[in-house]
């Protein structure tokens, strides 16, 4: 079963590729996991926001997450998330991921509902308890509007079968808290593009990043970087990287980086309501802007 130390380097937050009716496009699926693997990532986290979890059917959801096992078998782990509000639902979603083959779960911060500190640190602990894999911690609080204090984090992260999180709290004294009291046997991934190579330096062992779906490669290197403590190299390789990011999320993620897929092979636009294409300027500028990137980190290697 999967632990703390399989968690590491580069997992892609993958895209859901549909077609018109809302289904799972094999064609474009078996295309991004071919290239996944070919650009040699550590996992992958399928349906979290990235994969549209909350449009996409709970049919579709368990027959991505047989695909996505299926595809890996042995190049990495399997990290879908668990995003539904309730814990009945949640733990559901959880057994039908295990059944699908997943090898750990991703599970969201509990939200709408409000809940204190000690309802959330009771939520995790229940989850854990009755999940039938490890869970990683989804703190997320642009999302849910709830975050998670680092001292709930430090006593969670003394689960054994709470094995790490994905940190996208963008206060990075907070995430320094955390990171400064975790147990040992927890991994933090760093879930911000925006802040990766900080959050690597600061104790981060990797990162689900939603832009490796398009440069898996340079993300990899950015990690090598960061990881061995060559630290001003990897700030310069990510500043490299801030227009693209600046362009990928200026609209809701992630319609941006679907709209360009096709210039790695892997034709995936279409959008699951309430989402929407992005407009032709945005996908324009991305374009360009992906086009010039390449050329560019090509010229420097």
């Amino acid at each position: 079963m999967l632990d703390s130390t399989g968690l590491h380097g580069i997992l892609p937050a993958i895209v859901t590729p549909v077609e018109a009716d809302d289904t799972i496009d094999v064609k474009a699926t078996d295309a991004l996991f071919a290239w996944l693997k070919q650009q040699g990532i550590d996992g992958v986290v399928p349906l979290g926001g990235t994969g549209e979890y909350g449009a996409v059917s709970r049919r579709e959801r368990n027959r991505f997450v047989e695909m996505s096992a299926k595809a890996m078998a042995g190049a990495g782990p399997v990290i879908p998330g668990v995003l539904d509000t309730g814990f009945h639902d949640a733990l559901d979603a959880g057994k039908d991921f295990a059944a699908a083959g997943a090898d750990a779960l991703l599970v969201i911060t509990p939200y709408y509902t409000n809940p204190t500190q000690a309802g959330i640190r009771d939520y995790f602990l229940r989850y854990a308890d009755n999940s039938p894999l490890p869970i990683l911690i989804y703190e997320i609080p642009y999302r849910t509007r709830i975050a998670i204090d680092p001292e709930v984090l430090h006593e969670l992260s003394r689960h054994e079968r709470i094995i790490g999180m994905k940190a996208c709290n963008t206060d990075m004294y907070h995430y320094l808290r955390v990171v400064a009291g975790v147990d040992p046997s927890f991994t933090v991934l760093s879930g911000e593009d925006s802040l990766f190579p900080l959050h690597v330096t600061a104790g981060a062992k990797g990162g689900i990043v939603v832009t490796a779906n398009l440069l898996p490669r340079t993300w990899q290197r950015l990690f090598d970087l960061a990881s061995s403590g060559r630290t001003q190299e990897a700030l310069a390789l990510h500043r490299e990287l801030i227009p693209l990011m600046n362009l990928a999320f200026a609209e809701t993620n992630p319609g941006p980086m679907k709209s360009v897929m096709d210039m790695i092979g892997i034709d995936a636009p279409r959008m699951l309501m309430p989402l929407r294409q992005p407009k032709d300027e945005l996908r324009n500028a991305l374009r360009a802007e992906y086009a010039r990137l390449l050329e560019r980190l090509e010229k420097a290697a």
